[in-house]
């Protein structure tokens, strides 16, 4: 089975864990880099672009937003999924306008719907 890269970008690392440790159960087949900014993010995905991220859109310094423009720029190849606390339709509207892929809010985010949007996402990228 091909191997992805993933990264889990999101101020909080408590969060960060969690989801990986989902991943790491469902998907053993997919490395899994964590960034805890915008920064970090940007400098992680210059080494190498992940085939799939999960961005947080509120953060110390750039937002997830800004960070999604900024690598779609770059690359449209990664599948984005903006994972937030926030369920408001402008967030929704402004995540899908940068480039998001899906959108997740963090309190309704079970692990059953994680790994569905996974495999959703990682079938999109096999197409």
């Amino acid at each position: 089975m091909k191997k992805f890269n993933a990264l889990i970008v999101d101020d909080n690392e408590v969060f960060r864990q969690s989801l990986q440790r989902i991943l790491a159960r469902h998907f053993p087949f997919m490395l899994v880099s964590q960034a805890g900014d915008g920064d970090d993010a940007l400098n992680s995905v210059a080494k190498r672009i992940p085939d799939l991220i999960f961005m947080d859109i509120r953060m110390p310094g750039k937002s997830g937003l800004d960070i999604i423009r900024i690598i779609k720029n770059v690359d449209t190849h990664p599948m984005i999924c903006v994972i937030t606390s926030f369920d408001l339709p402008e967030y929704r509207d402004a995540a899908f306008h940068s480039g998001a892929d899906h959108f997740i809010i963090k309190d309704e985010s079970t692990e059953t719907a994680i790994v569905s949007i996974v495999a959703d996402m990682l079938s999109g990228l096999s197409a």
